[in-house]
């Protein structure tokens, strides 16, 4: 019964106010809560809304809307409403981005949309969204659910102004559905607390780097990915079967494929309502479910007095889920031996041991009585913050209130200051949630700072990838001899019947043994439910990768492989090959190339592999490319942009429509306090996270496949938010890394110094949105920034290598000052490396002018070592002279003027860039940067030196 009122109220909440609010208000004389607001609810309460649930409803909206919204004064003797503050949305339609500021004005909808019309679209839809059971009652929980993954998704002409229609048209810089769902979510924990309290609780699921670093393969590093962002949405699976996913505040799970299939699967929404969505219809592994969209950590609205509960919940359900899980894995491994499965192996008491604690689940909570006084003589909850400035002050410094409760604007909204002549509304609780969430964070970091270490007893013989745990096996007797003087193990003998699976000599310990099973294992969970049937075995290797551009190129000349090479283990392709391939069957005998000179390869017989290289090359033009890149970009300063740092955030004034600040300035223009106010910086209230969370979430989910997948040769390995991992040809790295920059800010895709990538989809991006098909996107805008790591690296190098080479570059890119960088890492086969660091958009432009240079037939092939040779006797602190003296040097390895034109326009460029200090780390000598930078270039021009010999010959 109580879990009955829970969703009733929920249900309520959702519906208190109508998605067609601005289109109607000021239109129609039984306002916004009249229409679909009041069909619905005698539809679903015949009876009427019961007391109880109306009383938590109204506070709820309250507090929502005082966390939310950016509150503005009320000159003395106005009404509740008055006319000054107006604002009619469909004859001044703004929206304004809420990490940007900018307001976009829109074409008026008087003429198009009656308030009628408006109204009939909002009734229809959310009517058609309720959910009933077997004798056409209303399913509560269901409709609940269905109302909060679809509301926002309108056919029709109004579909991209739907979801982004404003919650107040006064402050339109947060959509309805914010503030239906930040509504639902606090109706929810008032509901399911005895004392109608809610509390903020975080929770953290690592480790993160090293358990995915520790990788053998491509396939492991996309399951490491992958494995984790499933175990964190079985974490937030908690949270959402009991309050519903609007309780997740950060990440926004709307649209999220994997919470899909949970509406589905569990909660019975009906399957046909997703047959849009891209999850249904892939049949490989471009299917968004295979993409690890979830981060590792994220902030939920419980009841107070569940927190604790729900975090112990959480731990023993995630946990239980990664050991059935390698409990499973280690049942397929005894499948594929023939071994007989029994209770008492001795593998089973090795998983157990070896995952005991894991994954380390760290959380905190801060409850809201914090932020709340006593009932008033009207019965309403007040905000105080004397109990939260004294919880807070121990994780702060200095004098005075601690955090945001220091704030000039909570100084004027608590009452603390007094404007001349106006006055603010008392604010409710609600308007606290930057504090508390301030503390929310602080109290976490202080859990995870004191981690707690257990000890495993591992005696027999470690694992061959990690060497820590005992390789899992089915006698225990067999960990007292090594694993390479044996032939009778569970993995060689899995080695022998599925080389594909394990490699010989492999013997690997749960988690790894977990990692390399997780594809099968995944599949195995979600087949039913892909519409086509069946998954494509999927993960491209680095040899695969390596050759994927000439196959291409072989394509596009009309090229074919000879008959045996059609015969290799069909491999994964990245998808823009593989979609060419899907296209003509003539040329698909290059789908099986890699895999059959992956074959010969790893034959015993001498010579083997070499001579089936130079059978390739015959037919390719020259010998098959050896090189792949890796990508790995981050967001800059995230913890500061959830943070609402100084540089990130903005002055309140920013939030409200054009009009309205028009009017705010007029009359309390002489009103320094009123002045002081609307210039302080914006605190992190939940609609900032939710923008946050969204635009991360358009950028993770639609863009980074279309420019990884579709628009270059590569394959996306991981893609949480702001943090993507891919594997990219070589040729394709350096573009799709500038592609990607601009694509996080939402800027043109040439800002950053790349080119205008070939998507299908993806048609504009400029000022912080995108077009992308038929939706329009709204992501972090321009003052947001990114970095990356990049690595070039012959295909062969060990993977364990070459992502710690990575790591590195990304550190590197993240400590040039200001960051918003990219840093080049080149492993040469032979041994040695270069590194190039440098800032987005002009350094990478002349860097790609450098390498079409270089890659000219009149333009010596040794032009760059010839330079780089010269530059040791050059005086390292003369700017001026290695200018003229490079610019003579170039000219004398070109032999045409046409390319001695080109010389004399980039040399000033090259030696400016690098004697700029702020364009590469302070550690590297100008000389030594223009050295490694011009290499690095030639390494790539020679990629394309070897296209145009192809072609010629």
């Amino acid at each position: 019964m109580q879990d009955e009122k829970l969703w009733q109220t929920k249900l309520a909440a959702r519906l208190h106010d109508p998605p067609e609010k601005a289109l109607v208000l000021l239109r129609t004389r039984e306002s916004h809560e009249g229409g679909t607001v009041a069909t619905l609810l005698q539809e679903i309460f015949p009876q009427g809304v019961p007391e109880e649930i109306a009383r938590l409803t109204k506070q709820a909206d309250h507090w929502a809307a005082a966390a939310d919204r950016a509150a503005f004064p009320n000159r003395e003797g106005d009404e509740r409403y008055p006319a000054w503050q107006q604002v009619v949305f469909v004859n001044d339609p703004v929206l304004i981005h809420p990490l940007t500021g900018e307001a976009h004005r829109l074409q008026p909808f008087s003429d198009d949309v009656s308030a009628a019309e408006a109204q009939a679209l909002g009734t229809e839809q959310q009517r058609e969204l309720l959910q009933r059971d077997a004798e056409g009652k209303i399913d509560f929980r269901r409709s609940a659910l269905a109302l909060w993954r679809f509301t926002p998704e309108l056919a029709g002409d109004l579909a991209e102004v739907w979801k982004l229609l404003p919650a107040d048209s006064r402050v339109p810089d947060h959509t309805i559905h914010d503030h239906l769902d930040l509504t639902a979510a606090f109706a929810g924990a008032f509901a399911a607390d005895p004392n109608g309290e809610p509390a903020l609780l975080a929770v953290s699921i690592g480790p993160v780097q090293d358990f995915i670093a520790a990788a053998r393969s491509t396939s492991d590093l996309w399951a490491g990915s992958h494995l984790l962002a499933r175990l964190s949405w079985e974490a937030m699976r908690v949270i959402c079967k009991a309050l519903g996913p609007e309780a997740i505040l950060f990440p926004r799970l709307r649209g999220v494929p994997q919470v899909d299939v949970w509406l589905v699967r569990e909660c019975g929404l009906p399957v046909e309502h997703f047959n849009g969505c891209e999850w249904r219809k892939r049949s490989t592994d471009a299917n968004p479910l295979f993409a690890a969209a979830l981060p590792n950590r994220f902030t939920a609205l419980v009841p107070a007095s569940q927190a604790s509960k729900i975090a112990a919940r959480i731990e023993s359900t995630v946990r239980a889920y990664a050991l059935e899980k390698t409990k499973a894995a280690f049942r397929h491994l005894l499948q594929v031996t023939g071994i007989e499965d029994r209770d008492e192996l001795y593998g089973y008491r090795q998983i157990e041991r070896q995952l005991d604690g894991f994954p380390e689940v760290h959380w905190a909570a801060v409850p809201w009585s914090l932020a709340s006084s006593a009932k008033d003589e009207k019965g309403r909850v007040l905000a105080s913050d004397e109990k939260l400035a004294e919880a807070m002050r121990p994780f702060f410094t200095g004098e005075g209130k601690p955090g945001w409760l220091g704030s000039r604007a909570w100084q004027l909204l608590s009452g603390g200051l007094e404007l001349e002549q106006g006055w603010f509304y008392r604010p409710n609780p609600g308007a606290l949630y930057p504090a508390l969430h301030e503390l929310l964070e602080r109290a976490l970091a202080a859990v995870k700072a004191t981690r707690r270490f257990g000890q495993t007893e591992e005696k027999g013989w470690r694992c061959a990838l990690t060497g820590e745990g005992e390789w899992i096996t089915t006698d225990a007797n067999q960990l007292q001899t090594s694993y390479r003087q044996q032939s009778d193990t569970l993995w060689a003998k899995v080695s022998a019947k599925r080389r594909s699976l394990v490699k010989a000599g492999e013997h690997l310990s749960a988690l790894p043994m977990l990692k390399r099973l997780w594809p099968t294992l995944y599949i195995e969970e979600v087949r039913d439910l892909i519409k086509a049937g069946g998954i494509e075995r999927f993960v491209v290797s680095t040899h695969t990768l390596a050759l994927a551009s000439a196959i291409e190129r072989a394509i596009e000349a009309g090229k074919q492989p000879e008959p045996d090479m059609t015969q290799g283990e069909r491999v994964a392709l990245p998808r823009r090959l593989d979609e060419k391939l899907r296209r003509s069957q003539a040329v698909d005998g290059w789908r099986r190339v890699p895999g059959w000179l992956e074959a010969q390869m790893e034959r015993d017989e001498e010579g083997a592999g070499e001579a089936a290289r130079q059978r390739l090359a015959r037919i390719l033009g020259a010998k098959p490319d050896t090189y792949y890149g890796l990508l790995l970009m981050d967001g800059d300063e995230m913890g500061a942009w959830l943070s609402a740092g100084a540089d990130k955030t903005l002055p309140l004034k920013t939030s409200f429509h054009p009009t309205l600040k028009q009017r705010l300035d007029t009359r309390f223009d002489g009103d320094s306090n009123f002045v002081a106010y609307a210039n302080e910086l914006r605190a992190p209230n939940p609609a900032w996270h939710m923008a946050i969370s969204e635009a991360l979430n358009q950028f993770a989910l639609h863009l980074v496949p279309e420019i990884v997948e579709r628009a270059y040769l590569g394959r996306l390995i991981y893609a949480g938010g702001d943090d993507v991992l891919a594997m990219l040809a070589a040729s394709d790295l350096l573009p799709a890394a500038a592609a990607l920059r601009a694509a996080y800010s939402g800027q043109e895709l040439t800002a950053a110094g790349g080119t205008a990538a070939d998507t299908v989809r993806l048609q504009r991006l400029d000022n912080g949105w995108a077009q992308f098909g038929s939706k329009v996107l709204r992501l972090m805008g321009e003052r947001a920034t990114a970095s990356a790591g990049l690595v070039i690296a012959h295909h062969q190098a060990p993977l364990g290598a070459v992502l710690r080479e990575l790591r590195a570059a990304e550190r590197r890119a993240k400590q040039l000052p200001g960051k918003n960088a990219w840093s080049l890492t080149v492993l040469k086969r032979g041994g040695g490396a270069l590194f190039v660091t440098a800032r987005w958009g002009e350094p990478l432009n002349l860097f790609d002018a450098l390498r079409r240079l270089l890659t000219r037939e009149d333009v010596s092939r040794r032009a760059a070592y010839h330079l780089v040779d010269w530059l040791d006797d050059v005086p390292p602190d003369q700017p001026e002279m290695v200018k003229s003296l490079l610019a003579y040097q170039m000219q004398r390895q070109c032999d045409s003027t046409q390319a001695q034109q080109q010389v004399a326009e980039l040399v000033p460029r090259l030696v400016g860039l690098a004697f700029d200090d702020t364009q590469r780390p302070h550690k590297v000598e100008p000389l030594a940067w223009l050295a490694d930078f011009m290499l690095a270039a030639e390494f790539l021009a020679r990629e394309e030196r070897h296209v145009r010999l192809r072609e010629e010959a």
